[in-house]
């Protein structure tokens, strides 16, 4: 380690033992974020926290790390999240309709992560098939985990905590179908919603699916814009963050599609990087300059070669790429400029 983090136990002496231990460990890479790791742990113990604040610490990061482990060797698929109530009977079109947008999904080949319980969850794992399934798991006294998962299936991940669960469904997806459900169900999209509306997670690609005729999701849109659009406590774009459909291949268009060009962004030194699939040639950037000025905060958007902090990183060297200084107010205007990007267009 060339230089301690400014985070430190306030010991030198016990800085020093931290770099020995991770020295003796072996560990050549990101020994600043293990040695804060470590410094965490001796400074809740240095600040008496109580057995129970330890233990959900203790708890919390268990659950993340084998999550992480668990994730880690299909980090290159693609992965759509899959909500909705364990309620749902099998011979219910709602059922029916999770199970055809999971095995749609894993034609194009995706994988499918549900909470591996019942209803619209065992719908999902029935589509895609359990090889390509992951079951993200709460301990709940009166639900049980699918029989479409067997007890030992590495895929499994058993979670303790909400917060830590959640983690797990938001990180590791790049694409989110929610059926009707209860309370679990609409906490769930609101979730989503907050994230990508503030910029706290990656955009993505957001399908609220019923049934032909079904009224669950007109009617929280309904709610949605009479209460909060109506009421102010929303910026009037933000619905667009979402998709609401009836029809599993339009949901399918929307999840894949939303990855027909685009890739991944990253913020590097006060600049958005988009990387992409393709180029936009110099009339595409000028439309997409003309069109998008809002959220630019100054200059123009440029095709850019790899940053030096990706080049550093090995990030996705082989991609195109633009850039510029984004206006972070505007997330559901960036969302257009994404779908611009796709060649897709949405109302």
């Amino acid at each position: 380690m060339d230089a301690l983090p400014r985070y430190r136990t306030g010991d030198p002496d016990l800085d020093q033992a931290v770099v020995e231990l991770l020295t003796r460990a072996g560990f050549e890479c990101d020994t600043d974020l293990l040695f804060e790791l470590v410094v965490s742990a001796l400074r809740l113990g240095r600040d008496r926290a109580s057995r129970g604040d330890l233990k959900i610490a203790n708890a919390a990061l268990k659950e993340m790390r084998y999550a992480f482990s668990v994730f880690g060797p299909y980090r290159a698929a693609r992965k759509a999240s899959i909500f909705g109530s364990a309620r749902t009977e099998p011979d219910s079109p709602l059922y029916d309709q999770a199970r055809r947008l999971a095995a749609a999904l894993a034609e194009r080949g995706w994988m499918v992560v549900t909470g591996a319980g019942p209803g619209i969850m065992e719908a999902g794992i029935e589509g895609a098939g359990p090889e390509r399934s992951f079951g993200v798991s709460i301990r709940l006294p009166f639900e049980a985990v699918t029989s479409q998962f067997i007890a030992d299936d590495p895929k499994l991940i058993n979670f303790r905590y909400f917060f830590t669960r959640k983690l797990s469904f938001v990180k590791e997806s790049h694409g989110f179908g929610l059926l009707p459900g209860g309370f679990g169900t609409l906490d769930e999209a609101f979730e989503l919603l907050t994230l990508v509306q503030t910029g706290k997670s990656q955009p993505a690609p957001i399908v609220l699916l019923d049934v032909p005729e079904g009224t669950y999701w007109a009617r929280w849109r309904d709610m949605v814009e009479q209460e909060l659009e109506g009421g102010g406590y929303i910026s009037p774009g933000d619905l667009g963050l979402v998709t609401i459909t009836d029809d599993v291949e339009a949901a399918v268009a929307e999840l894949d599609g939303f990855y027909a060009n685009y890739h991944s962004q990253r913020f590097v030194e006060g600049q958005l990087v988009i990387r992409l699939q393709r180029a936009p040639d110099e009339a595409k950037l000028a439309e997409l300059n003309e069109r998008f000025a809002d959220i630019v905060v100054r200059g123009r958007i440029e095709a850019i070669e790899p940053t030096p902090a990706e080049v550093a990183d090995g990030d996705h060297l082989d991609l195109a790429r633009i850039a510029f200084r984004f206006d972070r107010h505007h997330w559901e205007r960036l969302r257009r400029l994404i779908d611009a990007l796709n060649g897709r267009e949405r109302p």
